[in-house]
């Protein structure tokens, strides 16, 4: 009896260690730094908003696992060892219908935790949504079948008296160029269908609406990007045939850079006798030894031929 009782209590403990055993040897398998495992799969941000959102993630699926561990264990444990066996001599566990102390714990501590979740949901998407009413940058975006459109309506025109612009077409895909360290407000409008502006390095996404103010719809949103790079842009809405090709790209660059970009813009190209598109000031910053950074085009992605008849039977 001594032996049987001995075995039942380190049961338990041997799983215990099994299962941390394993725990260790799935984190340490897969080769992810503590950032990445703290981040569970979500993307990695280049603005503050998507930081905030990705602590929010990140607590809330520690909160989950928790309450997952706790539900897990008590359902291991009353199957491992409440359990009827065979020729079993011992009683089984005390049985009652009513026990109104575990009935208020049941009840109060889910209320408890849907509170605290949606406290810090409603701050967190507070902070994000919030507004500066000075912004630095104002970008008006407009979606159309199957492109973009981007002015910047507060910046000085160009000589010709039209504000800078880029507008993609099938052969070119548009570049966003916008400044790291500085408030960009983006005002989103379609002149068609409904749109969706998504940059995934955001962490964020919203619909883009013919006559937004009839649809109830807040299109304006704010953001800070941290650093430069170049970040890919998608429509997110089902929105017609070429919608999985309606793609632009998200050129971050210092302000310095981005204060060059805006006087090439509003320069003459002697070429052309108008002024220089997105391409053509970026080629400029090229050749002043910005590098790669300032491709004059899409390095995320690229145009999609719309012509049925370059097509093959083979796609």
């Amino acid at each position: 009896m001594g032996v049987a009782k001995r075995t039942r209590a380190t049961r338990p403990a041997r799983a215990a260690k099994v299962a941390a055993l394993a725990g260790l040897v799935a984190v340490t398998a897969t080769g992810c730094s503590g950032e990445e495992v703290l981040r569970f799969g979500w993307p990695e941000g280049v603005t503050p908003e998507a930081e905030s959102m990705r602590l929010l993630w990140t607590w809330s699926v520690i909160a989950a696992l928790v309450v997952g561990v706790i539900v897990w264990g008590l359902i291991f444990w009353t199957v491992a060892f409440h359990r009827k066996k065979k020729h079993e001599t011992e009683p089984l566990p005390r049985q009652f219908q009513y026990n109104v102390p575990l009935e208020l714990f049941t009840v109060v501590v889910p209320v408890i935790m849907v509170c605290v979740l949606f406290f810090f949901t409603a701050t967190t998407e507070s902070s994000i949504l919030d507004k500066k009413d000075d912004p630095d940058v104002t970008v008006d975006v407009t979606a159309f079948q199957w492109n973009w459109e981007f002015q910047y309506p507060e910046e000085a025109p160009a000589p010709d008296g039209e504000p800078v612009s880029t507008v993609g077409s099938s052969t070119e895909v548009p570049l966003l160029v916008l400044p790291t360290d500085r408030v960009v407000q983006y005002n989103l409008r379609s002149t068609d269908v409904i749109h969706s502006f998504w940059v995934p390095e955001f962490n964020f996404k919203r619909d883009v609406m013919p006559y937004p103010e009839k649809n109830n719809q807040d299109n304006v949103f704010q953001n800070t990007i941290d650093r430069e790079g170049s970040f890919v842009g998608r429509c997110a809405e089902l929105c017609g045939t070429y919608h999985a090709m309606m793609n632009f790209e998200v050129r971050a660059l210092s302000p310095d850079r981005y204060d060059r970009y805006l006087d090439l813009r509003r320069q003459i190209n002697p070429a052309t006798g108008r002024p220089n598109t997105a391409a053509e000031a970026l080629g400029a910053m090229q050749d002043e030894g910005c590098g790669e950074l300032c491709s004059p085009t899409a390095v995320t992605t690229e145009p999609f031929a719309t012509d049925r008849r370059l097509r093959t039977a083979s796609g």
